[in-house]
């Protein structure tokens, strides 16, 4: 595109939230705009985060430049600096600054941030007298301990606690004074705070509490700050860390529509289609932000519309706080106070420094408090914005992830501890060094940006919160981020909810149409987003086919072996079978010399070493004897393990092997988010195993108890009883139903225990319980999904041998 065809962008405002929209915006179309950039100070895009190690000396400027002078003239940005906007024409749209510099938009971004809040004292403008905002307030403060000694901070929430702690650093002898009778009465409940301001008296650290300031004294400089109740304390600078206001005059002058902030829509947009604004300054449904993660995400958001796609929307963020003071983790999310209507959960060891509260509604979480120990902090404040009913671990809950196996994901090893080699994903082997090295070397301070660089967390994601713990522990001071949603994976920004809703809404049909409607930043996607999106697109469309994406033991029918053989699986409904099935198996393996042979846990047997090159042929003899393919590879229904119930045993209660096969003839050739197994047992001594499958069936002599959610494997997790039912034809259709919400709501490669650790027994409930016409449709959307399922892909092979199928498996592709 030639400089004639551009559009001119300007943005007022060279701080994080506008320059991440810059940033945005070049991925996206980085040859559409004229980009000029008016920044106020005479520096690049800094952390400003960052400022308090700074201040404390463990940090230069340098090291928390995000946009040197270099990376503007490598991008071909005009780079404004040190110029400060002071009128915005919107009729002849351009912008003009202090200096008398004119400059035409197409388009205008706002991002003029917030300022600190300065009380309306009496001596307030003397000379000594600062907020804390940016460097130009560092330098004043690192000026000033080189020649005085008494500094006093107005202000007990975090930034005040922050400069207090690099006054101290920096050889002063400090005194906080605070109004309130609690430090960081936002973050924090009155236990944490006096235990944080405990541990900060312990460093040196001086509190006048429930004090409030009435004059600054001195003549020309301050020399000291007199309260309402007549007592003073000597200061030779005084930093006044109240707050922060929106910076919203400019445009306000320029008659936007402005009230706490400038108001925005969900696209970034003010009053001024021209116009968008972003950050600290806008007010966006009524609310504004100070953390990092929303600031991020209206960026995005901003960016897409600059760069007219026109899909994004910013509704809001609710955010949780994870942070560090002077060293000390800190973490809080929600109604950490309570009501009469909440109950409280409490562990407190002051010894260990550690302290967790978690505030409960109905077994809901709605608010968190943890000080010390936080690094189960972004579990608590996921199941907070799920609303995960916790009744069944609220006994384990504030021992954290750890304690729960499958229920859910965690380290018991605290990363501050961990040595430098420990591994902190085990999917992708990435270890704390090198997240450490890319955090602090490539400047990344979000979960997507060390996902990017490093992959930790972009598999399995069970190191998230480990990942996120990182983050905070690695870049202190005030850093604050919400946990990041989880996107399917690098190709797209998009969570797995997201995509599938592109597909059903927009009526998407194939891989391209997901592709190119839905924005991903790959054109041919990857392992990862071409198997799921696979899975997506076949749930909404069961005619839909593309074995292409799905794994070769899917597409193979075969699982492949470390030797680079295969093993086949026949399917036996529900272990059962005759001579002449036995008959054809074994010709099967006689006919193709098959090794070695094995009785599955699944009660079917499995057949060892068979060749790539024989595979349409040892189907085609087993689809003439009647067999279908058993999945036992595939991301589908894989079995329904029965014992012989009441037609022989004499425990038995119900026909159990004869619901088992009707149970597999209902659900075989599902493809599924994950295996699926089933089982039905006919007594209470389950010798079928039923409390630990996907579904289970548990036989007692009224009918038949439900059980949903189970896994085997190295984490045992037993099943959730889900309902008793009468007949057999009330557990087909449960069944179903429950398979076909599982198909429908899970992630891709999600089993059904994590699932409903995910989103909670009671939305299951509500689903295939409680809403009887819910059920019905999901029961019937079941069975239509399963004609196209049904037809088994061997059953073709009776007359003749389709080897084309084979010429494009590649066995490298497992």
């Amino acid at each position: 595109m030639s400089d004639i065809a551009k559009q001119n962008l300007i943005l007022v405002g060279n701080g994080m939230a506008g320059m991440r929209t810059i940033e945005e915006l070049l991925k996206l179309e980085p040859e559409k705009y004229n980009i000029t950039v008016f920044g106020d100070e005479p520096y690049g895009n800094y952390n400003r985060i960052m400022l308090s190690p700074v201040l404390a000396n463990e940090k230069t400027l340098e090291e928390v430049m995000l946009n040197d002078d270099n990376w503007y003239q490598e991008n071909n940005i005009r780079f404004e600096k040190g110029k400060r906007v002071t009128d915005i024409d919107r009729v002849a749209k351009k912008v003009i600054a202090e200096d008398g510099t004119e400059l035409s938009y197409d388009k205008l971004l706002i991002a003029t941030g917030s300022t600190s809040f300065m009380l309306p004292l009496p001596g307030a403008d003397k000379e000594g007298v600062i907020g804390f905002r940016d460097v130009k307030d560092v330098d004043a403060m690192v000026d000033a301990a080189l020649n005085y000694k008494k500094a006093v901070v107005i202000g007990g929430g975090l930034l005040g606690l922050e400069a207090a702690n690099g006054l101290m650093k920096q050889g002063m002898d400090v005194t906080v004074v605070h109004i309130g009778d609690s430090l960081m009465d936002r973050q924090l409940d009155k236990d944490a705070a006096t235990m944080l301001k405990t541990s900060l008296e312990e460093k040196g650290m001086k509190f006048l509490m429930s004090h409030a300031s009435e004059e600054i004294l001195g003549d020309g400089r301050v020399t000291g700050l007199r309260f309402s109740d007549g007592s003073e304390v000597d200061a030779d600078l005084l930093v006044m860390a109240v707050g922060i206001k929106p910076n919203f005059e400019l445009a306000k002058s320029t008659g936007l529509h402005c009230e706490r902030g400038i108001v925005v829509s969900d696209t970034m947009q003010t009053f001024d289609p021209n116009i968008y604004a972003i950050g600290e300054c806008v007010q966006h449904r009524g609310q504004v932000y100070g953390l990092v993660a929303p600031l991020f995400e209206q960026a995005k958001v901003a960016a897409n519309h600059l760069a007219e796609l026109g899909y994004g929307r910013y509704e809001g963020t609710v955010t949780s706080t994870m942070l560090k003071v002077t060293g000390i983790s800190l973490f809080s999310a929600g109604d950490f106070i309570g009501d009469d209507d909440t109950e409280e959960l409490l562990f407190r060891d002051v010894a260990s420094g550690t302290y967790k509260k978690l505030i409960l509604r109905d077994n809901i979480i709605i608010g968190a408090c943890l000080y010390g120990d936080t690094m189960d902090g972004t579990w608590y404040f996921q199941m907070m914005k799920d609303g995960t009913n916790i009744s069944d671990f609220r006994d384990s809950i504030l021992f954290g992830q750890a304690h729960l196996g499958d229920a859910g994901h965690g380290d018991e090893t605290r990363v501050a501890a961990m040595a430098d080699n420990a591994e902190i994903c085990g999917c992708n082997g990435v270890c704390k060094s090198e997240i450490v090295n890319a955090i602090t070397e490539k400047k990344l301070f979000t979960l997507d940006d060390v996902r990017a660089h490093t992959k930790a967390s972009a598999s399995c994601g069970s190191c998230t919160g480990l990942v996120e713990s990182l983050l905070a522990h690695t870049l202190g001071g005030d850093y604050s981020q919400a946990p990041s949603k989880k996107s399917l994976c690098g190709c797209t920004e998009l969570t797995h909810e997201e995509v599938r809703a592109g597909i059903r809404e927009m009526h998407l049909k194939d891989h391209e149409d997901v592709r190119k409607t839905l924005n991903w930043k790959t054109e041919d996607g990857c392992a990862v987003c071409r198997q799921a999106t696979n899975y997506y697109l076949l749930c909404e469309n069961p005619e839909y086919n593309d074995p292409e994406s799905r794994f070769i033991n899917e597409r193979a029918h075969g699982n492949i072996q470390k030797d680079g053989t295969y093993s086949v699986v026949p399917r036996m409904f529900g272990g059962m079978c005759t001579p002449k099935d036995l008959h054809a198996i074994a010709d099967v393996a006689e006919k193709f010399k098959v090794p070695e042979m094995k009785v599955t846990g699944g009660q079917r047997i499995d057949m060892f070493g068979i060749k790539k090159e024989d595979l349409p042929l040892v189907w085609k003899d087993l689809s003439e004897a009647g067999f279908v393919s058993g999945h036992a590879y595939g991301k589908a229904m894989r079995t329904c393990k029965t014992c012989v119930g009441d037609s022989w045993c004499r425990m038995g209660t119900q026909d159990s092997t004869g619901l088992g096969v009707k149970l597999e003839e209902l659900t075989w050739g599902s493809w599924m988010p994950h295996k699926y197994k089933l089982a039905v047992s006919g007594c209470p001594r389950n010798c079928a195993e039923a409390t630990i499958k996907d579904f289970g069936v548990v036989c007692v002599d009224s009918g038949y108890e439900i059980h949903v959610g189970g896994n085997g494997g190295i984490k045992v997790r037993v099943t959730d009883f889900l309902i008793k039912l009468d007949t057999e034809e009330e557990v087909l259709e449960y069944c179903a139903a429950f398979s076909q919400y599982y198909r429908e709501d899970a992630h891709y490669l999600e089993r059904t225990a994590p699932w409903i650790e995910r989103v909670g027994l009671d939305k299951i409930k509500a689903a295939v319980l409680d809403d009887e016409a819910n059920r019905k449709e999901l029961y019937e959307r079941f069975i239509i999904s399963q004609k196209p399922a049904q037809i088994d892909p061997w059953k073709k092979h009776a007359d003749g041998v389709d080897e084309n199928q084979f010429k494009s498996i590649k066995i490298t592709a497992a």
